[in-house]
This record gives structure tokens, sequence and C-alpha cells, in this order.
């Protein structure tokens, strides 16, 4: 194992406020405004039980994230636990999992925010995010880390009024807000799989381990704060939201929460939720984008993505190669594909990542009472994943097999030069 040298360590400077505030720029947003229709019209009246689902699935895995990643505080996350508890390739399909299923939810985002900043304009707006981002992050961490702070503000403040709104306006009725499965429970699995989507942004808390002062405390507070706190926002607006549109209005909607404003007569505050929308579009991309690039050092650290990748800035301490690599894959997927189906193709990545997270979590304990949460997580992880609509899971498979089969061939070649 190659470890990083002094010229490629990065600087230990967020604390647990800063860490919390990463994981809530990286989740609360997306599944607000981009899961919560489709998960609707695959679950119709289980919509709530799929939300409870992917909430303690995410809660299995946000457990056994912050125990490694207390152990392993480096960057990488699961990358690293996964080698370090289970083997070198059980190690790399996690981080091949998260760098390909997160750049298509990086494109993702940058595309909701061009369709919500300019429609019809929506890949220029979207490149032009991308760039700006990777700027910020190419800065430092803790420009990233105010940035994301301001951004969170402003989208608590929308999703709030949205709340207010919609609980308070004669439109509201507790009728439509009955627990069922009217699409029958695969629907509801089939939710829970596209809504854990909106919970994974604790993983960049993770990933960005070897920038947190005392890691070994501070992780395990910040995952479950921040993971607490987005459970509580996204169950006030997801009920908010039902009890103005129903299930079946809420899963029509291409625009969920504005629709609920206009419906609950307060039709001034749609361009605010446009531009919450948009914000929070815009945190999850740069929170995202930090992610992926701390994956791709970690991975380039030992060779298995090119190890140009693994340098870090002299001055600001950022992997700014990786950063910049990631950032130019990413504008050029925003700028020439349609990614609607990016969301599924993403929770199969990011479910298979967890995957080996909680069964590393597994092998740190032979008690069964205390291997009872990994395991819970680790089926949680794979029912969900395999009950996504059949094209991502598909293409999802299809990705894994294609980064074996490259795992493969590289041991093969290396052996062979040896």
């Amino acid at each position: 194992m190659t470890q990083p040298g002094p010229s490629s360590e990065l600087r230990r400077t967020l604390g647990v406020g800063d860490a919390v505030v990463v994981g809530l720029g990286s989740m609360i947003g997306a599944g607000v405004f981009a899961a919560l229709a489709p998960a609707a019209h695959a679950a119709g009246s289980g919509l709530l039980t799929g939300l409870a689902l992917a909430a303690v699935v995410a809660y299995c895995n946000a457990m056994a994230s912050a125990r490694l990643a207390a152990l392993y505080p480096a960057s990488g996350g699961t990358y690293v636990y996964g080698r370090e508890r289970l083997g070198p390739f059980w190690g790399y399909l996690a981080g091949w999992s998260f760098v390909v299923g997160k750049t298509a939810s990086c494109a993702a985002m940058a595309l909701t925010v061009g369709a919500y900043v300019w429609p019809g304009r929506e890949h220029a707006i979207a490149v032009a995010a991308v760039v700006t981002l990777t700027a910020v992050n190419y800065g430092g961490i803790q420009k990233s880390a105010w940035l994301t702070r301001v951004i969170v503000v402003v989208v608590l403040a929308v999703l709030a009024s949205v709340v207010v709104v919609c609980l308070g306006s004669g439109a509201s009725d507790a009728g439509r807000l009955e627990v069922g499965a009217s699409e029958g429970f695969g629907g509801v699995l089939q939710a829970a799989g596209l809504l854990f989507f909106a919970f994974a942004g604790y993983a960049r808390i993770a990933t960005l381990g070897e920038e947190v002062r005392d890691p070994e405390r501070t992780i395990p507070r910040a995952i479950p704060l921040a993971l607490g706190i987005t459970l509580v926002v996204y169950a006030s607006v997801a009920v908010a939201v039902l009890s103005v549109s129903g299930a079946a209005e809420l899963g029509r909607s291409a625009a969920p929460l504005a629709d609920a404003v206009r419906a609950a007569g307060a039709s001034e505050l749609v361009p605010v939720v446009r531009v919450g929308a948009a914000v929070a579009a815009l945190g999850s991309l740069l929170a995202l984008i930090l992610g992926v690039s701390r994956t791709t050092l970690a991975m380039a650290r030992d060779r298995h993505l090119p190890h140009a990748l693994s340098v870090v800035h002299p001055r600001f301490q950022v992997p700014h190669r990786a950063e910049l690599a990631v950032g130019a894959v990413v504008a050029v997927l925003a700028a020439t594909v349609d990614v609607r189906g990016a969301i599924g193709f993403s929770s199969f990545g990011v479910l298979a990542y967890y995957a080996v997270a909680n069964a590393s979590a597994w092998t740190l304990d032979s008690a069964p009472g205390k291997r009872a949460l990994p395991a819970l997580g680790l089926l949680g992880c794979l029912v969900l994943a395999f009950a996504l609509p059949a094209t991502s899971v598909m293409v999802g498979a299809g990705v894994l097999a294609v980064g074996a089969a490259a795992y493969g061939v590289r041991l093969r070649v290396t052996r062979l030069t040896r």
C-alpha cells in the first residue's frame, strides 16, 4: 500500500460544525427538490414508508461509516475501509462505485441548477456552475466550507417557508397523509432506493477524514448529527407537500415544491422556491465535487487511477489535479448528456459503496449484538439496490463489472511485469 508522504498530506482544519455543514450541504436539497416526485410516483401512498426505510438504511450506514472513519481518518472513505478490512479488491470496487456514481450525480445537480436558473439553457448554466465551484474548491477546503454554510442557511430558510405555507393553508388535508402501499411493497422499496440518493451526503464527512481536526471524536459526532437534522427536514417537507398535493399529484409534478406552494395559494413564493432549488443543487454539487476528488486522490495514491492525480497543492493544500480532472469530466457530461436516469444510477452505485462499508464494519467486532447493525445495513443496501428501476440496475451492474474487469487486467499486467 502506498502511504502518503509529507508532500501529499492534507491539512486538518475542519471542526464538528464545519463537518456537519458539509454533510448538510450534500444531503439537503438533492432529495427534497429532485427525488420526492419520482419516489411518490413509485410508492404512491407508501411514500412516507419509503422515506422511513431509506432513513433506517442510511442510519445503519452512517454508524458503520462513523466507526470506520474514526479508525481510518484518511481521504477516500469506504475505499480505504474496504481496502483495510476486506482486501484491496473490495476497497477498489467501493471507490469505483463512488467515483462513477457520484460523477453522474454531479452532472445531475449541475443540470438541476441550469433548469431552475435558465430553462432552455440548462447545459450552459450547468457547465458554468461546475467551473465556478471547481474554482472554489481549488482555493481550499475552508472556502468550500464557508460557501456551503451560506448555502445551507438559505435552503433551510426556503424549506421552512414551504412547510409553514403548506401546513398553514386551507388546501392542507391530513387525510392525504394516510400511509398505505397503493403501488405495492415493491413500489415502496423502489421509492426507498430513490430517496436513499438524498441521504448519501454524510459520506462526504468521511471522505474528508484527512482534513478534519481530531477525527476520532469529530467524525462519529458529525455524521449522525447531520443525518438526524436532514431526516427531520425531509420528513417535515414531505408531510407538508403531501398534505397539499397528495401522492398522485406529487408523483406527476416536475417541480413538486413549487407546485405545492402554488396549490397552497402562495404563488408569490414560487420564484423563491425556484431560487432555493438552484441554491440547494449548487450546495450538493459543491460537496459532491469535494467527495469525488478526495476518493480520486486516495485511489490515485494506490495507483488504481493515474498517480499524477495524487498531488496536493503546496499552497492551498487540496488535491488540485484530482479536483480539476473531476471538474473537467463533470463539465463534459453536463454539456452533452441527458441525465434523467442519474438518480437511479447514482443510487445503485452508492448503495454498492455502502454495502462494502457495512461489510467492513461487520469485521470490527465478533460479538453478534455489535454485528447486527452493519448486517442490517448490508442487507438493506442490497435489497434497495436491486429494487431500483430495471434500467438503473442493469447499467449500474454493468459499470461495476467493467470496474472489476479493469482491476483484474491491471493486476495481471502488474504480475507479468514483475
